[in-house]
């Protein structure tokens, strides 16, 4: 039988009626119990990313994109229509195809859901020329620097339209990754640096 004015012992400690430990203090009180804000950082566990997409955000995702220009980069892209696939391609092999190697900002975006993409938007050509589609793209990575956006294609302004998130209290949890490891997750079995490539030899009609 427990002593009046006790309601137990939990966890070694005798809690009485008034809520309060053999200490004198309620193990139910809030700010004892309350996390810190740095919690999740102390944890000793942290995410180890298997998989970089590259293509635009869809709709529907909100996105980020990272802030630092380390973890950006103006490339040679080659968008093989009949695979539906993206290549990174060498600068030196990009000369061997005109029209088809273009150059473009990859930029390191993460949605809400936490799918990390890098993000191909053209860049101007050689006489600054940039379609409304890229350009208003451009802008739409500024503003994700800093806040939760979407992106939805406007076919009357012929450009995309800009949402900001109403909830922009989360910030984004980016990868501890190099750029150069998260090309290589995105592009590791998408890469031509050679003209022997299949993909380089059937544009070249070989």
């Amino acid at each position: 039988m427990h002593r009046n004015g006790s309601s137990g012992v939990e966890g070694g400690e005798e809690v009485t009626e008034r809520g309060q430990d053999d200490r004198g203090q309620n193990p139910f009180d809030p700010e004892r119990l309350r996390l810190s804000q740095n919690f999740i950082e102390r944890t000793t566990s942290r995410r180890i990313v298997s998989a970089v997409q590259v293509r635009k955000p869809n709709r529907q995702e909100y996105f980020r994109v990272h802030p630092s220009t380390e973890l950006r980069l103006e490339a040679l892209l080659l968008d093989f229509k009949q695979e539906g696939m993206t290549y990174l391609v060498d600068p030196e092999i990009g000369r061997a195809l005109p029209g088809e190697a273009v150059a473009k900002m990859l930029y390191l975006a993460i949605t809400r859901q936490g799918a990390i993409l890098l993000w191909p938007v053209r860049l101007p050509d050689e006489q600054g020329n940039l379609d409304h589609y890229n350009a208003s793209a451009h802008r739409a990575a500024t503003a994700a620097e800093t806040t939760w956006v979407r992106i939805a294609a406007n076919r009357g302004a012929g450009a995309y339209d800009i949402y900001e998130a109403l909830d922009q209290a989360s910030e984004p949890e980016w990868p501890e990754m190099r750029l150069g490891q998260l090309l290589e997750l995105a592009f590791k079995t998408r890469f031509i640096d050679s003209l022997d490539h299949p993909v380089v030899r059937g544009l070249l009609g070989e």
